[in-house]
């Protein structure tokens, strides 16, 4: 896989992270942290459904050792998240002072999944992998940002597409409700996403050839959520509808 996005596997696969980095240490970046949003999904399933985390400065374990890991970094925002538990190995020469000597950290399992070959864990930040290691300072989270952590089944072009579903805000009780729904490629790169299952209120539909679909929205006011999948590809994000 390619190297700063996913490494290939190597046996020895190390110690779980996710510890907060020592008090006192560079309290500057725990403060610049960014509230993000993070899913996981790992081979056959979601491992983790989307949860905003605050992207801390975190210390990880690699080779043997402590590594700085900066925040708002990808490797941080996974590392906010209580479960699941990952392991993590360096390809680089990783400190505990220097959080940009941890650019080459690799992520080598998630939950159960670990990487096999050319297949593993990669991530994106919206609908791009940025082509650098999740630790990678220059990899730093926007607050309000999203990052996709997914196990990449790697093929001719890359990893399999990660889907987007678009579509209103807000509904009218039992009125029509168009979504749209595409599916990107690492480089960002979308297109309709034909034949995605979508669901909505407790109802599912198909989407055309176009990637849309039309469906009505539930009777009972409140938020309400849309998600898109198909066989393949990496699921949605789920979209809120208010309703009402």
């Amino acid at each position: 896989m390619r190297t700063g996005t996913a490494l290939t596997a190597a046996t020895g696969l190390l110690l779980t992270g996710g510890v907060p980095a020592p008090a006192g240490a560079n309290e500057t970046r725990a403060a610049a942290a960014p509230r993000v949003e993070v899913m996981v999904v790992g081979r056959t399933q979601v491992l983790r459904p989307p949860a905003k985390v605050l992207a801390r400065a975190r210390t990880l374990r690699a080779n043997g050792r402590r590594c700085a890991v900066a925040a708002g970094t990808p490797l941080a925002a996974l590392a906010a998240l209580r479960a699941p538990s990952f392991a993590v190995r360096d390809f680089g020469a990783c400190s505990a002072r220097s959080p940009a000597a941890s650019e080459l950290l690799y992520v080598t399992r998630v939950g159960r999944d670990r990487a096999r070959g050319v297949d593993g864990w990669v991530f994106k930040v919206g609908r791009r992998a940025p082509g650098i290691g999740a630790a990678n300072p220059r990899a730093r989270l926007r607050a309000g940002g999203r990052v996709l952590w997914f196990y990449c089944r790697m093929g001719a072009r890359g990893c399999q597409r990660t889907l987007e579903i678009s579509g209103p805000a807000r509904a009218a009780p039992g009125a029509p409700v168009t979504f749209a729904v595409r599916g990107y490629d690492d480089r960002g790169r979308g297109a309709p996403a034909a034949g995605a299952l979508v669901r909505f209120g407790g109802a599912t539909a198909t989407a055309a050839p176009d990637g849309t679909v039309t469906m009505t929205a539930p009777a009972a006011p409140g938020r309400h959520r849309a998600s898109a999948a198909a066989p393949g590809t990496v699921p949605s994000f789920p979209l809120g509808v208010r309703v009402g």
